[in-house]
């Protein structure tokens, strides 16, 4: 059984996700390259789709991305 995904169905992460990034001036390379050095496989492509709500985005990722942006679960999910 693989890694739990997480749907943006009804919960906006991927508009938070971008929203916070560019309230902290992190460009999507940046943020890219800082997943990876912590082990999350991310290209910026996926990135891109994240934040469009069009890919689902994976438990790990998620976590990772909440330490890099230094905020909470709740900032990103409501």
């Amino acid at each position: 059984m693989g890694e739990q995904k997480i749907k943006q169905d009804h919960i906006q992460i991927g508009t938070n996700i971008k929203r916070i990034r560019k309230e902290k001036k992190i460009k999507q390379v940046d943020m890219v390259r800082e997943l990876q050095l912590r082990g999350v496989d991310m290209t910026r492509e996926s990135l891109v789709k994240i934040e469009r709500g069009i890919q689902h985005i994976y438990a790990s990722q998620l976590k990772a991305i909440k330490e890099i942006l230094d905020t909470s679960y709740e900032e990103l999910m409501k």
